[in-house]
């Protein structure tokens, strides 16, 4: 270290002062869980995360709706960065319910000794970026401002909820309530005339599980939906062996994989076989469940008529499960091409409308005028309610992290910087923010991939950046504009090489949120390919970043990488 960085680090430090951290963590989910471990443990670092809820699980710990369960095989839904971790914990069923992936995060929390650098029930109310400290100032409803070099969000893509505007709502003296902001101690829906508007993949979890109590479920669908049967089941002593001894196996081929999966998607495309075989592909997949039904076939994301053998096929089976023509009519009414939206897995979905106490309201054809003091009043008629489910879904990818009241240089807010929908490098940094890094943010595959696998390569190359930048003594680090640039044109030509832009309103697209601009938010080149991207970025000495360092003259001097 030079003598002109000593002087300038001590200054730095004065003016710090002792509190001063090197890294604030927002969010104590998968995201932030791990990235406060790497900078912690392994980089030596002080860092701390801050948390709102009371405990760690991020999306998680928000997310306990009736029928709340992973829609990844749990094998795979885990940190695979320690064997030691996966080898002593064991997931009881093929896709883990809410809790248990609670349970889970405690028990990873409580191995790794995370939660003293942890500081729960405290909301960020602003960060803001203090240029001639270096510093990111982040204040909480608590009254106090932390202070830190790096500021690293990992707020998660799914944890704003989107809780609609509908007239009247706040005039329901019955109870309504958003899947995303469920109460912890549950609802008792006994013998409750029950409504639940909204059929994404949260509402299709719900739907069987409300049935079971409620005197009476009304469910109101704008958009009707695929949905393939989870076939979820308990682990066998087997599988669970299996998995414990092959994880440098299943480690490899999710990080291999499209979508970071534990499966490859199959080498043919749909009219490589016949018409026969293909009806038998598909009833297989059918069989076996889960996300592998979208892997049978190569092209099936690319191809509209290879997709629309997918979509019929579909929806053939929602008119051999539900029994009334005109609720199935309704139910297989989609609009979208199959996968182009998040293809919800389900348990007992489309059977629930075969029970009596269990009707449809296709909002296409009768649309929500108001909600009025007694319930939900349509075009066509009123439903009297005791209780309002909104499983209306979330301000995706963007949501949260404009929630957080960022600003940066020359007091430029995030919401102002994306006023046009958001601009990234690799989903990581944003121009204007130095030192601010996004995990899993709109322009990385976060969503469109098993989110586990995702978060863990975002925090190794953040890590590993702070780790250059620490050893190098490198004051700040932001993307190029013109870096930025290209990567949201990737980002689009990449989307627009699928069929994903012809569900117009997918939440992927912000359409779900009304006046939030259309930009389609998540990589969707696949994973694999993302992870090869980001390497080559860093074998070319970090290719798109620019790195800056103080000097003792308080000159800004730019690092050669």
């Amino acid at each position: 270290m030079t003598n002109a960085s000593t002087a300038r680090d001590g200054q730095q430090a004065k003016e710090r002062g002792a509190d001063t951290l090197d890294a604030v963590i927002i969010g104590a989910g998968f995201s932030g869980m791990y990235q406060l471990h790497l900078l912690r443990d392994r980089l030596g670092l002080k860092a701390r995360v801050i948390e709102r809820g009371d405990g760690v699980g991020g999306t998680w710990y928000w997310n306990r709706y009736p029928g709340a369960r992973c829609d990844s095989e749990s094998h795979s839904y885990s940190y695979y960065f320690s064997d030691e971790l996966l080898k002593e914990w064991e997931w009881s069923e093929r896709y883990p319910q809410q809790p248990e992936i609670v349970r889970y995060l405690n028990f990873v929390a409580d191995k790794l000794d995370l939660k003293s650098d942890i500081q729960f029930e405290t909301t960020v109310t602003a960060a803001r970026y203090d240029e001639a400290a270096n510093l990111w100032r982040i204040e909480t409803d608590a009254g106090e401002t932390v202070s830190a070099k790096y500021l690293i969000t990992a707020v998660g893509c799914l944890s704003s909820a989107n809780v609609p505007d509908i007239p009247g709502r706040d005039r329901f003296k019955g109870d309504w309530y958003h899947t995303g902001q469920w109460p912890h101690e549950g609802v008792d829906f006994t013998g409750k005339r029950v409504g639940q508007i909204g059929t994404g993949s949260t509402g299709i979890q719900a739907v069987p599980v409300i049935a079971e109590t409620a005197q009476h479920l009304t469910v109101f669908q704008r958009t009707a939906n695929y949905s393939i049967p989870a076939n979820n089941h308990p682990l066998s002593a087997e599988f669970k062996a299996w998995a414990r001894e092959n994880i440098d196996e299943i480690r490899k081929t999710m990080h291999t994989s499209t979508n970071g999966h534990p499966f490859l998607i199959e080498d043919r495309k749909v009219f490589d076989v016949s018409a026969e075989e293909r009806r038998e592909i598909y009833e297989k997949a059918w069989e076996i469940g889960g996300l592998r039904f979208r892997a049978v076939f190569q092209d099936i994301l690319f191809d509209k008529a290879a997709n629309d053998t997918a979509a019929d096929f579909l929806k053939s089976k929602i008119g051999e499960i539900v029994k009334d023509p005109e609720t199935a009519k309704n139910l297989a009414a989609i609009d979208h091409p199959f996968a182009t939206k998040r293809p919800p897995i389900d348990t007992g979905y489309f059977e629930a409308y075969n029970r009596d106490n269990v009707s449809l309201v296709n909002l296409r054809e009768t649309p929500i005028v108001e909600i009025t003091e007694t319930g939900v009043k349509t075009t066509e008629r009123e439903y009297d309610l005791d209780i309002i489910v909104f499983a209306t879904g979330f301000d995706a990818m963007t949501g949260s992290l404009l929630k957080l009241g960022i600003v940066g240089r020359d007091g430029v807010s995030l919401n102002e910087a994306w006023v046009a929908g958001p601009r990234t490098y690799l989903g990581i940094q944003v121009v204007g923010f130095p030192n601010m890094f996004t995990i899993t943010g709109p322009g990385s595959p976060s969503v469109l991939c098993n989110m586990p696998v995702a978060i863990e390569q975002h925090v190794e190359w953040i890590t590993d950046c702070i780790e250059k930048m620490e050893k190098e003594d490198i004051d700040r680090v932001e993307p190029t504009e013109p870096a930025v640039a290209n990567w949201v044109d990737h980002v689009n030509e990449v989307a627009n090489a699928t069929l994903l832009p012809e569900a117009g309103h997918s939440w992927y697209l912000g359409a779900n949120v009304p006046g939030k601009p259309r930009v389609f938010m998540p990589y969707a080149g696949g994973m694999n390919r993302f992870r090869k991207i980001c390497d080559d970025v860093v074998a070319r000495g970090y290719d798109g970043f620019l790195f800056t360092r103080d000097r003792a003259d308080s000159r800004t001097e730019t690092v050669n990488a």
